[in-house]
């Protein structure tokens, strides 16, 4: 596999190409019904977003630098089940509030499916916070250089060129050709596998551009003559992700150029891709991306010719992209358990069964801070409250039940996952609904990896006649009920 240009002029793909990109209108009309189910940009309270990240805990945290990076990004999900993704950052990113509103409102008007989409902001004395869609199934980071079980194939990774592609036109197109530090990190997948743009990257925190964070030896060389960033800098990003396709590496493009000159480009080929493709398809992924990197920007391709350039190279185009990742669809259900089949039959003396089985075994490792003298003075208290309540649940005593768990509650110097599940469910079964999500929520907020709380919730939801949000919690149940037990 070799590339005739070796001197990288422009060889193959003009930037202003003008091939036209086919349209297909069934995917338009789904695309259109999926992001019908989007809700407009909002403005969230600190404390709605504090309660959907379950206090913003370590176990909700889904960027790669964890608690201690200046930013740190959560899962989470608010009170209707949306399942959410939350940037907060830190007080130094932005000290201007209107800037930032101001930013990510624009930012928010945008809708495709090419996106992970920005659903709202919080903007609080200090605090400074994002809300976009949540994408359960990792970074193109972990699957090409983490990966566990399997290395990307060839034709996952010409889509996911072709889907960042597409998310750069539409961006372009709708005013917004800047994103900041495109890298593998920013790239994301969805319930069925399909590879979005993270919309973290399209805001822009300073009036004159000034933004980039990746290290120096991937940066744009014009970035480095004059500290800003412009369209044709993405497009010089977007060839060094074109090289981690390629490589499964995370290579410096000057290095990658230099062995594109030297006709080196086995060395550009990652081994795993071995008879997955052939010299030609190669051939062209290089020369793609040794146009983007070129050194001047105006001779870089525009985003509209990168998706004329790429849709001609797509294989296996009919297989869905979670059966090409090797992972499960997010749109088929997972088979419930006993206590899903409870839940969405509303069963609750099935649900009461099991409760009371499983007793407060999942209570291990819940924070609990007991000074000596709460011991000496309170604890009996306490567990007499606690024990009085497990008593009339056993023995269906639901009104009790609810009395005795709440003074346990009430008093705070212990928490307990079970107690307030147990007091959910007594409140169901007390025809009080909202009581009994509440208290599931509050459940998860304990514990927020605990699918007992999430299929109490579906319950709750149920009873309520909100069956969407019911489905919703009894998905995300499911889930984590299935990885518990793989992990087990």
């Amino acid at each position: 596999m070799g590339c005739e240009c070796s001197k990288l002029t422009k060889c193959c793909w003009s930037s202003d190409y003008n091939g036209s990109v086919p349209e297909d209108h069934n995917e338009d009309k789904e695309e259109r019904s999926e992001l019908d189910d989007l809700p407009a940009f909002r403005e969230y309270n600190i404390e709605t977003l504090r309660m959907a990240t379950s206090g913003f805990s370590v176990e909700n945290i889904v960027s790669e630098h964890g608690e201690k990076a200046p930013n740190v990004v959560y899962k989470g999900k608010l009170e209707n089940q949306r399942r959410i993704v939350v940037k907060r950052f830190n007080r130094s990113s932005w000290p201007d509030a209107r800037q930032f509103l101001e930013e990510a409102r624009t930012v928010g008007q945008l809708r495709n499916h090419r996106l992970a989409n920005l659903l709202g902001c919080c903007c609080e004395g200090d605090e400074r916070l994002l809300v976009s869609e949540f994408m359960p199934n990792d970074t193109l980071a972990k699957h090409l250089f983490h990966w566990e079980t399997q290395p990307m194939k060839w034709a996952m990774r010409l889509r996911v060129a072709l889907h960042l592609a597409q998310a750069l036109e539409y961006c372009a197109s709708k005013g917004r050709a800047l994103y900041h530090d495109l890298n593998a990190y920013r790239v994301v997948f969805d319930d069925e596998g399909n590879p979005r743009l993270s919309c973290f990257g399209l805001m822009k925190n300073s009036i004159d551009g000034k933004s980039y964070s990746t290290n120096l030896a991937f940066t744009p060389p014009e970035y480095l003559r004059t500290g800003r960033v412009t369209a044709e800098s993405v497009i010089y990003s977007f060839g060094t992700l074109l090289l981690d396709l390629l490589s499964g590496k995370h290579i410096p493009p000057s290095h990658a150029l230099d062995l594109i000159r030297d006709r080196n480009i086995q060395m550009l080929s990652d081994s795993c891709l071995e008879g997955q493709f052939a010299n030609d398809d190669g051939t062209e992924l290089v020369r793609l991306a040794s146009r983007c990197l070129q050194y001047e920007p105006r001779e870089r391709p525009n985003p509209k010719s990168l998706v004329a350039a790429l849709i001609p190279l797509q294989k296996d185009t009919e297989v869905p992209s979670h059966e090409l990742m090797g992972i499960q669809d997010g749109a088929a259900a997972l088979p419930l358990s006993p206590l899903g089949e409870a839940c969405l039959r509303m069963d609750l003396t099935a649900i009461h069964e099991i409760l009371e089985k499983l007793g407060y075994k999942d209570d291990e490792g819940a924070a609990t801070e007991l000074s000596f003298q709460m011991w000496t003075n309170q604890m009996q208290d306490i567990l007499n409250s606690k024990k009085k309540g497990d008593v009339a649940f056993r023995h269906k005593d639901f009104r009790a039940a609810t009395e005795f768990y709440s003074q346990f509650i009430n008093i705070g110097t212990m928490v307990s996952p079970t107690v307030h599940a147990r007091r959910s469910l007594s409140y169901l079964l007390s025809d009080m609904p909202q009581e009994a999500l509440s208290d599931a929520l509050q459940a998860q907020a304990i514990f927020p990896i605990w699918h007992i709380a999430s299929y109490l919730q579906a319950a709750a939801l149920l009873t309520m006649g909100k069956e969407n949000e019911a489905k919703a919690a009894l998905k995300e149940a499911s889930t984590l009920e299935n990885k518990r037990n793989t992990n087990a």
